[in-house]
């Protein structure tokens, strides 16, 4: 078995103590960082997968995490001298009303691993600061607005649209509970993810487009 499978193994099953030593046995075998770290990616698809399909729930879902970013901390400063670090900067946040941040911080986790950096806004984030957040900091390129009760949707649809209103150009995706990708579209969000897993790859996908 490849060192590369290893790591996905233990990414898979939440190893967290494990995962450093593994990723940096791949490396020492001659695997490139990038490749581990699509490896640990696709090891959080799978997971998110079983996650969306009710076979996990989010305790085995943040282990995995947990496990992925001990992973990713091995590879950082290689991916940085690699001068592909990072695709620009994500802000994220819980719109305005909603207390929710577990679902969240698994999404900013997934998206920071695909190569981000993030800037997380917190909870219960009125619209306009969404907007406040993209102009301070430097080379943002997404902004993720999550929204898990049915009652923040127009919450949701008030932050996608004020952050369109100000900046016309900026990627915006969607996701939470109630969220579909009709109403994403609705509200003019740019992408919508189902969850973690699929954050990711969008993020990627909206901001190579």
């Amino acid at each position: 078995m490849s060192k590369i499978e290893d790591v996905k193994g233990l990414v898979e099953t939440g190893k967290s103590k494990k995962v450093a030593a593994a990723v940096q046995e791949a490396l020492d075998a001659g695997d490139k960082a990038q490749d581990i770290l699509d490896a640990m990616i696709a090891s959080m698809g799978v997971v998110g997968d079983k996650f969306s399909a009710g076979e996990i729930f989010v305790p085995e879902m943040l282990i995995a995490a947990k496990a992925m970013s001990k992973g990713v901390e091995v590879l950082k400063p290689l991916m940085a001298g690699e001068g592909s670090n990072s695709l620009g900067t994500c802000i994220i946040g819980t719109v305005a009303g909603d207390l929710h941040d577990i679902g969240k911080n698994l999404v900013s986790m997934m998206i920071e691993s695909a190569g981000f950096d993030m800037v997380d806004l917190g909870v219960d984030v009125p619209a306009e600061n969404f907007v406040t957040a993209v102009k301070e900091n430097e080379h943002v390129v997404l902004v993720a607005c999550s929204g898990l009760l049915t009652t923040t949707m127009p919450a949701l649809k008030e932050a996608v649209q004020t952050i369109k209103a100000a900046l016309p150009e900026m990627k915006v995706i969607v996701g939470g509970a109630p969220v579909t990708p009709e109403y994403a579209a609705e509200i003019g969000a740019d992408g919508y993810a189902p969850d973690a897993g699929s954050a990711a790859v969008k993020a990627k996908e909206l901001v190579m487009a």
